[in-house]
This record gives structure tokens, sequence and C-alpha cells, in this order.
């Protein structure tokens, strides 16, 4: 067994992994905390280094360019990774094939580009782990999960967007997590998030602050996320009811693709039904929240 690295855990640092324009590293400078950020896309990383150049310049926030890529990729010696560049949704940009050509079903299309690898074992270490880690990079969030296993330390909470498609790739997701010390979970809807969550008056997480969240952006973390944690059975329960209404509800499930009187009623019933069960938009998209054992409270 590898001896696990000792990397001092910083609880005024903030991993922003998929800056894409900014919407979350805002909030979190704002809130006080320090913050790495990732990001491959060389024109959102150009505009968010002038957004944030002051900053920058403070030593506030540090962004790190390229892609986040498999630790094998980074041993085997490989410093550039082709990145599928989407030219309609700026967010959209992925080093995986399969995203990429998922894309095309919503009438996007993607370009390759060069960028450079990041060895995210390396980024721990010079930085330290943080307290909350945002992953957010369309088909690779794992690959930054994967790489705690390294460390003894872990964040005290992390969020990931995960699978709503396969219930196969979201219990793999859960059972790693779980493996890592993580106990408490909660799935957070995303698509309405800029219109349901609001900062609190008396902050939970770093200092008071203003802010609106804008639309895509990740939304509160930690302590300050609403809702109720729930255990690792818990989450998988409320998942199998997201995944249900992707699977009837969505652009690509069952409904849609049959015609006959009285569709759009049925679908807004099953709507409201599967909603008192998810607790959010049907079929909505998520991220996982989840809370390590050994969180600072």
């Amino acid at each position: 067994m590898k001896t696990l690295f000792e990397t001092e855990k910083k609880q005024d640092l903030i991993f922003d992994v998929g800056l894409h324009k900014g919407e979350d590293t805002d909030f979190y400078l704002k809130k006080g905390f320090n913050v790495v950020a990732f990001e491959a896309d060389p024109d959102l990383l150009a505009s968010c280094q002038d957004r944030f150049r002051e900053q920058i310049k403070s030593g506030q926030l540090t962004i790190v360019a390229g892609a986040i890529v498999p630790q094998e990729m980074i041993d085997a010696g490989q410093d550039s990774v082709t990145f599928y560049k989407n030219a309609d949704v700026s967010v959209w940009g992925t080093i995986s094939p399969n995203w990429a050509k998922r894309n095309t079903v919503h009438q996007t299309s993607s370009y390759e580009i060069s960028v450079p690898t990041v060895d995210f074992v390396d980024v721990l270490q010079t930085y330290g782990i943080p307290r909350y880690l945002k992953a957010d990079i369309e088909g690779a969030d794992m690959i930054c999960i994967e790489a705690l296993k390294r460390f003894k330390h872990k964040p005290d909470y992390i969020s990931i967007e995960s699978s709503k498609t396969s219930l196969k790739e979201l219990d793999s997701e859960l059972t790693v997590l779980d493996s890592l010390g993580y106990t408490h979970f909660k799935a957070v809807e995303q698509s309405e998030l800029h219109t349901v969550q609001s900062v609190p008056r008396e902050a939970a997480e770093g200092k008071n602050t203003e802010h609106v969240f804008p639309d895509g952006s990740s939304g509160l973390f930690g302590r300050e996320l609403p809702g109720t944690w729930m255990n690792l059975s818990g989450i998988r329960r409320r998942y199998r009811y997201i995944n249900l209404g992707y699977y009837l509800v969505s652009e690509r499930g069952i409904l849609p693709k049959r015609y006959f009187p009285g569709k759009w009623k049925l679908r807004g019933l099953i709507c409201r039904v599967l909603k008192l069960f998810t607790k959010g938009a049907v079929p909505g998209w998520y991220d996982t929240h989840a809370k390590h054992k050994d969180a600072v409270e």
C-alpha cells in the first residue's frame, strides 16, 4: 500500500475546478476565501485573468491553465491533451470524446484544440487540501475525487455534477465517496438554483457578503447549503427518483418520443408527482454535495 501524502488542509482555501466565466470563483472571493481555479478553455481563461486581475495580483486567486487528466497520462509524461471546445455552449468543453459526441444531440458542435495537462495530485501538494472542492468539468469530475485517495486529509466538503442518465455510474460515484469517508450527502438541483438560493444574512462559511447567483453557478456550499443531509442509502434512493424523471420526461426520455392525446397533461402530472420525491425540478440536473465524517463544523 502506498504511503499517503500528509498535505495540510487549509480551511481558508477553495478549489474551483471548472472556472468557466468565474461565476463561482466570484462568490468564493467575496466570501474571503483564497481560491485555486482551473480552466482548460484558453478563451475563458483569458477572460477570467482579466476579470480577476486584482485578486490574482494580490495572491487571493491562482488560476491553473489546462485540463485535469487521469494520473496514468501524467505518469506517462503526456504534457498536452485534446480538448473539445464547444462552439455553441462554452460550459460544455470537455476532454471526453464521448461527452463531445453526446453534445451533438443538443444541436451543438465542437472542434478540437490542444491544451496543457494538469497534474491534480501535484496541485494539491503545492497549494494544500481545500476546505471545499467544487468539481464541474464535463465528464472528468471523478478524476479529482480519485486523486484524493492518495492523501491522508480530505476536503471537508466536495461537490460534483453527478450522472442523471446512469444509475450504475451514479452508484459508482457514491461508492468512491463513501470509501473516502464522506458520510453525508445532498442532491442539489441546478437549473432553478439561481431563483431559489440566496446568501444567508449571517455567514456560516467565510464572511458576510451580498451576492446574487447567476444562471449556471454552483451556489451555496458546506454549512450554508440548504436542505437535509442524507446518508448513503438515502441519497441513493433520492437519485432513483431523479433518474426516473429523466427516463420518463427528459428530451431523450420515453414520453417525448410518444404521440397521443393528453400527452402534455400526463407529463405535467408525472413531474408534479416526482417532484414530491426529488424536491427539485423534473427532470432537472443535479450536483451531489458530500460532507466528510471529519469535517470541521
